[in-house]
């Protein structure tokens, strides 16, 4: 009974963390129907982030509290990603699911290397790159033909752009050698260290509660509140409440559904960076992290019903929780018949566990195709 209240208990800290991933995601979905492959990358960067604030923070009078302050940085940092996602690709991909689709499982790609190779070398020449094209598109952009020369511009300043910010990154490379090409962080995973405060944990009878799984509950149960009091007490709620149940009336009553639409993918995406916070506390971070929890993440959408937050916060709790549980064969060990004691074992690892959950989630929705929470009156036909 100990190791199954120790794993019921792990199993709601990992609920948590689909939770927090997936708040931002159904928000997405549900208003835009966008498919964000990139999310889980998004969920890296905030953890990368936390990393980072850590080690600025290392040697300072802050160093015990320096969670809040990535907590804080994490968001704003993929807010402003999730933004720039939204206004340079998404938005010219709206109805187009498919497209949609690989373009951001594209941009999931691309933050993955962009992890693996970053160094300041490449920022460097992104630096100069973004600086001479984005100049001599805004120099040129006032010139009364400029509708005319526009495709002309585009094919020439780009290349040419991109040409000298590579000649002039790879001499800066030559020039500093080792110092200035050493990628930031590599392939290899990096650890974040919890506060002295986030480390052991409860004792309660014969179990301990690490506290870092506590804070991660904790925060998650302030962020469902916060989206909540969002979503139903702030003018912005109510636009973004109207555009998901029927946005052509939204348009016509004149709320500015491109707005709204930036808007809710970036706080979509800045829940994703906090859900990383949250990751980093559990283990080593790598490139490959947000592969780890997207599918998960879509899996709490899609059986909790798309765009119902008590969906979403009951499907995470119930695949957290029976993925943790049967991973870490809990029941089996509660089980007297041989038989089914070895069936438990066999899918005792993190791996199988998540065959399991497969399946009884598609059996699942076998009977009930539109989640736990479908969606009712007119918002279904919006």
């Amino acid at each position: 009974m100990t190791q199954l209240l120790e794993s019921l208990f792990g199993g709601l800290s990992i609920g948590s963390v689909l939770l927090l991933a997936a708040l931002g995601l159904a928000i997405v979905f549900g208003l835009m129907g966008v498919i964000n492959m990139a999310h889980g990358e998004f969920m890296m960067i905030g953890a990368y982030t936390t990393f980072v604030v850590q080690n600025a923070f290392k040697k300072t009078a802050l160093s015990e509290v320096y969670i809040f302050f990535a907590l804080i940085a994490a968001f704003i940092v993929t807010a402003l990603l999730g933004l720039l996602l939204e206004r340079g690709v998404v938005r010219y991909l709206y109805g187009r699911p498919l497209e949609t689709l690989l373009a951001t499982w594209g941009v999931s790609l691309i933050l993955q290397q962009f992890i693996r190779s970053v160094s300041w070398q490449f920022v460097t020449g992104l630096a100069i790159f973004c600086g001479l094209f984005f100049a001599a598109w805004w120099v040129l952009s006032r010139r009364p033909n400029f509708e005319r020369i526009r495709s002309w511009v585009l094919g020439i300043m780009f290349p040419l752009s991109a040409a000298i910010a590579l000649v002039i990154a790879n001499l800066l490379g030559q020039t500093f050698k080792l110092a200035i090409t050493k990628p930031w962080f590599g392939t290899q995973g990096v650890d974040v260290t919890a506060p002295a405060w986030l480390r052991g944990g409860l004792q309660l009878g014969g179990s301990q509660l690490p506290y870092t799984r506590l804070f991660i509950i904790v925060l998650t149960a302030l962020c469902v509140f916060g989206v909540y009091w969002f979503l139903n007490k702030t003018p912005w709620g109510l636009r973004i409440r109207a555009v998901t149940q029927n946005r052509s009336m939204s348009a016509c009553l004149g709320i500015p559904t491109k707005t709204v639409d930036a808007l809710t993918f970036a706080i979509g995406s800045g829940l994703a960076g906090v859900a990383g916070v949250a990751v980093s506390l559990l283990g080593s971070v790598s490139s490959n992290t947000g592969q780890s929890y997207i599918v998960d993440t879509f899996m709490v959408v899609v059986v909790g019903g798309v765009g119902k937050l008590v969906g979403s916060i009951v499907a995470a709790g119930v695949i957290g929780t029976l993925s943790y549980v049967i991973g870490s064969n809990a029941i089996g060990n509660l089980v007297a018949d041989p038989e089914l004691k070895s069936f438990f074992e066999f899918f005792a690892t993190a791996s199988m566990a998540k065959v399991m959950v497969f399946a009884l989630i598609i059996v699942f929705l076998q009977f009930r195709p539109a989640g736990l929470f479908p969606q009712k009156g007119r918002s279904v036909d919006a």
